[in-house]
C-alpha cells in the first residue's frame, strides 16, 4: 500500500519533471473524467497532501489522485515503454520531455485549486510538507494527546491527526524512543512524536 512518503516522492518526482510545460496530451481514462481534455494546460505545479496528490493548472484547476491501495504514477520519456499494461492508466499527461502516467487511481477528481481544501482539510498537519513548524508540532501534539485511550501506533495512522504517517513511521521510527507503538497516545512524551 502507498504510504504518504511514497506519495510525497512522486509529487517530487512530478514536479520536477511536468512544472512549467504545457501538456500535448491530457487524458483522462477515468469514467467521471473521460469528457475532460487538458491538451494545452500549463502544469503549475504538483504537490502532496498527506496520501493526496494534487497537479495544478494554468485554467486555476487541479488532477486531485489519491493512490489508495495500489494506485500509481510513473514517468517515462515520449516512445519509452510503459512498465504496466496501458488498459491500467487513468491518467496520461505528455509534455515535450516527458509522459507521466497514472495507473489504478480509484480516487480522482478535477477541481478548482482554491476547492483543494474540500478533499484535505479534514486532514491534520502534514508530516512531510516542507516547512513544518512548531505550530504543526503542536497541532499534531494536541491531535494525538485528544485519543488517549488508543494505542499510539494506530492513532498516528489516523490521517485527521497528522497527514502522511504510514504503517513503517507508525510503528516503528516515529514512536521509538516515546513510548512505542503500542504504548498509548497520553504518553507524557507525545510532543517528541510531533516534533
Amino acid at each position: 500500500m502507498p504510504e504518504g512518503d511514497t506519495v510525497y516522492l512522486a509529487a517530487k518526482r512530478m514536479a520536477a519533471a511536468l512544472s512549467g510545460n504545457s501538456l500535448t496530451r491530457g487524458e483522462l481514462r477515468h469514467p467521471r473524467l473521460a469528457e475532460h481534455d487538458l491538451s494545452g494546460r500549463t502544469v503549475l505545479g504538483v504537490h502532496s497532501v498527506g496520501k493526496h496528490l494534487f497537479i495544478r493548472f494554468d485554467d486555476g484547476r487541479s488532477l486531485h489522485t489519491h493512490f489508495r491501495m495500489d494506485g500509481s504514477w510513473h514517468l517515462y520519456r515520449p516512445g519509452q515503454r510503459w512498465r504496466r499494461p496501458g488498459h491500467q492508466a487513468r491518467a496520461v499527461l505528455t509534455s515535450q520531455e516527458r509522459v507521466a502516467v497514472g495507473f489504478l487511481l480509484h480516487d480522482m477528481a478535477l477541481m478548482a485549486t482554491q476547492d483543494e481544501h474540500q478533499l484535505v482539510g479534514h486532514l491534520g498537519p502534514d508530516l512531510l510538507k516542507p516547512n513544518w513548524d512548531e505550530n504543526d508540532a503542536a497541532i499534531a501534539a494536541q491531535r494525538l494527546r485528544g485519543h488517549p485511550g488508543v494505542e499510539l501506533g494506530l492513532a498516528l495512522l489516523d490521517q485527521r491527526i497528522m497527514a502522511g504517517v504510514g504503517n513503517p513511521a507508525a510503528r516503528g521510527r516515529r514512536t521509538s524512543g516515546a513510548c512505542g507503538p503500542f504504548g498509548r497516545a497520553r504518553s507524557r512524551r507525545v510532543e517528541q512524536i510531533a516534533e
